[in-house]
């Protein structure tokens, strides 16, 4: 999802999450899952997937209304990290991480494979 990808909102995501986890699913089966787990009604859900269809984000083809993510949740990620980043941060992601590394005692394993991430980097 970069600078020219529509953003998704949280609603838009429940409903990608649907497809992340299971595939290529009818639109009646991302109902069901939504209304099991949110409450949602199926007009709802009906909805925010022609939405994710006019974003781009959700192709459709029959038959049974198959629904199939056109982004992959990797690329969603990596666009809203970097919003969170720019927006809350000023563009520093050493912040970021600090704040994260700040809430809470971390495990000698935790702190592990902080350092094997850190030196993949480098």
């Amino acid at each position: 999802m970069d600078q020219e990808t529509t953003k998704l909102f949280d609603s838009e995501l429940k409903v990608m999450g649907v497809l992340w986890n299971e595939g290529d699913v009818p639109a009646k089966r991302i109902a069901e899952q939504l209304t099991g787990e949110l409450g949602w009604n199926k007009n709802t859900t009906y909805t925010l997937i022609k939405r994710c269809i006019k974003k781009g984000a959700i192709e459709r083809t029959e038959p049974n209304f198959m629904c199939h993510a056109l982004i992959a949740k990797e690329e969603v990620q990596e666009a809203e990290t970097n919003e969170l980043i720019n927006k809350v941060y000023d563009g520093s992601a050493d912040r970021l991480f600090a704040a994260l590394l700040g809430r809470k005692k971390l495990s000698a394993e935790q702190i592990e494979k902080l350092r094997q991430i850190v030196g993949e980097l480098e």
